[in-house]
């Protein structure tokens, strides 16, 4: 039995045609207490639902129990973060922090200046935003959002100038209010802290050192500067890896890649809001009242760390839209992923006792999700499309 649990498994591990990932390996979900069979009712449910969830992937304790690919995908497509981006511009900011180039209370309107100083004049109002204002949301910045035709997304030659445009409205550190121009300016915070561009920055700083392939950060302007916002591209097992990352305190592999007090910092929610660190939610998909804590993007994008079961959820997809930040339909649906499935595929009552017919069922069932193709839950952008 032990044999047939060992073939299946590396049939699994090969629905791509890619070797499974050295630092992560593939197990039966069974082989180290966890329960697929709620893994496998899920399945079903985003494929009767015809939810375009293109990935979700589950690592416990650094192995790999659960890797699903819709629509033909496989291990090595990337996918557009959104949102995601801005908890990796955080930990790059760690990363300076532990090199003493910047820290939480750095005053960004002088930093910005010595690098851009045709922008000074713009600059002079929000002289008393700090990196933790920007980071957590709550800089006073005021910024009205064009749908559709915003100048500070796709297409801007000097993004940076957009964003000085908003105006200082309220006093930094008070108010939770969600705009894409705070993580423009601490993109910026980054590269000049650095000496180069924030995305050369994490490629030396964090995507080799996790050994990461397939990443490309998109949007770069005509002053050569990306977004720290959106615009990366990872695969979903690297999306894991940063999870991971998290999980352990920065530290990858024995290495410590981020501080270990930085992950504190950025998973502690601020004054502003509850529910919001240093560009990283918490408390945000869990029901239960247990520890959770990662990051979200738009349309369905999800790095979800569950300390209890030493574990974390990732998550790619085009899914509705409809709805505010905290309840737009596509989190609630992934809510529902984690709460009635996931978690209890981690946690069962009993220890689950493998059997060919179960690993059979998974692999099954993982099949025939790779064949199923989702209707999007929304309009699919031009930068939408899963690339490799």
């Amino acid at each position: 039995m032990k044999l047939r649990l060992l073939s299946l498994s590396a049939a699994m591990c090969c629905m791509t045609a890619h070797a499974a990932e050295k630092d992560m390996p593939n197990v039966v979900p069974e082989s180290v207490g966890v329960d697929s069979a709620p893994l496998v009712r899920m399945s079903e449910w985003i494929r009767a639902d015809k939810m375009d969830v293109r990935s979700l992937v589950i690592v416990q304790d650094g192995k790999i129990v659960f890797e699903r690919y819709g629509d033909g995908l496989t291990r090595d497509n990337n996918y557009e973060l959104y949102s995601v981006t801005k908890t990796i511009t955080s930990l790059l900011v760690g990363v300076l922090e532990g090199e003493g180039k910047l820290n939480p209370s750095t005053k960004i309107a002088p930093l910005i200046a010595k690098a851009r100083p045709d922008l000074a004049a713009q600059l002079a109002d929000k002289q008393d935003i700090e990196l933790r204002h920007l980071m957590s949301m709550s800089s006073g910045l005021s910024y009205q959002t064009r749908e559709g035709t915003d100048p500070l997304y796709y297409g801007a030659p000097d993004r940076l100038r957009v964003a000085v445009t908003a105006k200082a409205a309220k006093t930094p550190g008070t108010d939770f209010d969600y705009i894409d121009v705070n993580p423009v300016l601490v993109g910026m915070a980054v590269s000049v802290a650095a000496h180069e561009r924030e995305d050369r920055f994490a490629q030396k700083k964090l995507f080799e050192p996790l050994g990461m392939s397939h990443y490309r950060w998109t949007g770069v302007d005509e002053t050569g500067a990306v977004a720290g916002g959106w615009g990366l591209r990872l695969r979903a097992v690297d999306m894991a890896k940063i999870g991971m990352l998290m999980l352990d305190g920065g530290r990858w592999q024995g290495r410590q890649v981020v501080p270990q007090s930085w992950i504190r910092q950025m998973t502690t929610p601020s004054p502003a809001a509850a529910d919001y660190g240093y560009y990283c939610w918490i408390q945000h998909v869990v029901e239960q009242g247990q520890t959770e804590f990662g990051a979200m993007g738009f349309k369905g994008q999800f790095i979800t760390v569950l300390p209890k079961q030493h574990a974390v959820v990732v998550m790619t997809s085009l899914l509705p839209t409809d709805g505010g930040l905290r309840d737009a339909t596509y989190l609630n649906q992934y809510r529902r992923m984690v709460n009635d499935f996931i978690l209890p595929a981690l946690t069962p009552a009993a220890r689950p006792v493998g059997s060919a017919a179960r690993t059979d069922a998974l692999k099954a069932e993982l099949e025939r999700s790779n064949k199923t193709q989702g209707v999007p839950g929304t309009a699919a952008a031009f930068n939408d499309a899963p690339e490799t």
